[in-house]
């Protein structure tokens, strides 16, 4: 018997979990958009390069929202011949483009920033008197982002999502850039102005290193990166409550989304027939299954234990 969990895009657990996904990303997206709008318009008038660096990051938020919406979408479709194990890999390529987006930005930002703080200092520009009004916008995005984090790091921890996942984090990096900014504002306001081009280059930096950090964990579950010792000491706990399982050589694990794929090498009697080992596979498929929720495949290989053959 093979159990047949591949087909997740039918179970309910899965329908859930991709309407708490599309839920983070919609009201991600709108918040963006609003913020977008508001602190671009906001910098612009209240003469604020700190607040206008961190609405274009906004802007960059809401492009690639609406990319990580249709990645998060295609992420739901059911497996097919040529994706046996289902699209959720997507969600893996969602946060790729969300950690790319992220460090584009930064750069951006610190490069116009690092100009406008030299221009000041050797008098090439003249600072703007900064209006007050920009740092209550900075500090409602200061607010309104602690509760977006909240919410995504909530489903995130729910959902095992990498996509998610990466979205809290750059609402984190959106709080840690606009308290920068609104830092940056107030000091500016009592006659400072070179400190509100330097606020803004510390948003880019926050910007890009949070990018780097998405970037790096996405690519390692591309690159198919094994889970770590704690799955491999779970699964051999599991395996030593099997009786006819004399040895364990080799276990290896890899994710597909959210889920895992699992393939056992272990040792047995050797005078055991192709029914009997079958029967013991079985039991070990169903055992795993039952004890380790997202897991959906298991392979298992069984050959004369190494143990037996090296008593006689």
């Amino acid at each position: 018997m093979e159990l047949d969990l591949l087909k997740t895009a039918n179970s309910l657990q899965t329908k859930r979990r991709q309407q708490q996904t599309s839920q983070v990303v919609n009201l991600g997206l709108s918040a963006n958009v609003l913020l977008a709008v508001v602190k671009v318009a906001a910098g612009l008038l209240g003469h604020s390069k700190a607040l206008l660096a961190d609405g274009i990051n906004s802007v960059s938020d809401t492009v690639y929202f609406i990319l990580v919406k249709l990645l998060v979408k295609l992420s739901g479709e059911p497996a097919d011949e040529e994706h046996p194990y289902g699209h959720h890999q997507f969600e893996t390529i969602a946060a790729v483009v969300i950690g790319a987006f992220v460090i584009t930005t930064g750069i951006a930002i610190f490069w116009d920033s690092i100009n406008s703080f030299f221009d000041l200092l050797s008098g090439n520009e003249r600072g703007k008197t900064i209006r007050f009004f920009t740092l209550i916008v900075s500090v409602a995005t200061i607010v309104v982002k602690i509760l977006l984090m909240i919410n995504a790091f909530s489903v995130s921890r729910k959902t095992d999502n990498i996509a998610v996942s990466a979205l809290a984090r750059d609402h984190r990096n959106d709080i840690f850039a606009s308290s920068a900014a609104a830092l940056g504002i107030s000091l500016s306001l009592f006659g400072l102005d070179w400190v509100d081009p330097l606020a803004s280059a510390l948003v880019a930096v926050i910007v890009v290193k949070t990018g780097i950090d998405i970037l790096r964990e996405s690519a390692a579950e591309l690159m198919d990166t094994v889970p770590g010792k704690e799955m491999d000491s779970k699964i051999r706990t599991l395996l030593a409550e099997v009786e006819q399982v004399k040895s364990v050589e080799c276990v290896h694990a890899h994710r597909f989304g959210p889920y895992y794929m699992v393939n056992i090498t272990i040792g047995v009697e050797g005078d055991l027939t192709v029914f009997q080992c079958d029967a013991i596979a079985d039991r070990i498929e169903q055992l795993l299954c039952s004890e380790i929720e997202l897991l959906r495949k298991v392979y298992i290989h069984y050959h004369p234990s190494k143990l037996k053959q090296n008593s006689i």
